[in-house]
């Protein structure tokens, strides 16, 4: 998945996301290689999910502050 598809992702699809790759590497049954392009992937949709949490937390941070 490259940047541009996950960018199009809910906070919560990108969850699922990285639960099914995490699934994906727990189970055992891929190669070394393929573990490492999993891995690669996970951290791609974490960075992604994590800057959509930010962005959303800001954004909360900001409505606080105005509101007071």
């Amino acid at each position: 998945m490259t940047e541009p598809e996950l960018d199009g992702l809910t906070f919560e699809q990108l969850l699922e996301r990285l639960e099914t790759l995490t699934n994906q590497l727990a189970s055992g049954e891929i190669g070394i290689e393929k573990a490492a392009d999993l891995y690669e992937q996970a951290g791609r949709v974490y960075d992604a999910a994590r800057v959509r949490l930010e962005a959303v937390q800001a954004r909360i941070d900001a409505l606080r502050t105005e509101s007071n």
